[in-house]
């Protein structure tokens, strides 16, 4: 695989410039890690390579009592038990926990879904929350701010 997107890098530079990319990137001064990808065998590998990360695309929440109700929905491109989405959370600003919806099963044929979470805590001083996604093989996905109507 490696071998394979030097390749791409080195000789596709005619229909998509990947080394003009890179080169404006670097005026930004990235910060380059390692990553690792792991995949059950060469058979998945399409289709856990065309499956994003997972994405909130809408939320909102209710006030029920001294605590709130979460209705998110997720999207995701599930390819079974080997990757889906699988649970969201609910977090303040810095980051801090304040809920946690797992989700027990893909969602194959079934996106993007919504899903509830009750009973949520909120510090009144607290005007919005930050929501994530998270999938069974990359992780967190990008955070959705939400803002609350106290």
């Amino acid at each position: 695989v490696e071998r394979a997107l030097h390749f791409i890098y080195e000789h596709i530079n005619q229909f998509y410039s990947f080394k003009g990319l890179h080169e404006f990137k670097e005026k930004f001064h990235p910060q380059w890690e390692p990553r690792y990808f792991v995949y059950p065998g060469p058979a998945s590998l399409p289709a856990v390579a065309v499956a994003g990360e997972p994405r909130v695309t809408a939320a909102t929440a209710t006030r029920e009592g001294a605590t709130w109700r979460f209705e998110v929905t997720v999207a995701h491109a599930d390819t079974g038990w080997e990757h889906y989405a699988d649970g969201w959370e609910i977090a303040t600003p810095d980051g801090s926990r304040l809920g946690y919806r797992e989700l027990l099963h893909p969602h194959v044929t079934e996106q993007p879904f919504t899903r509830s979470l009750g009973g949520v805590a909120i510090p009144a001083e607290l005007g919005r929350v930050t929501i994530r996604a998270h999938d069974s093989l990359r992780g967190w996905g990008e955070p959705f701010v939400l803002e609350l109507g106290n």
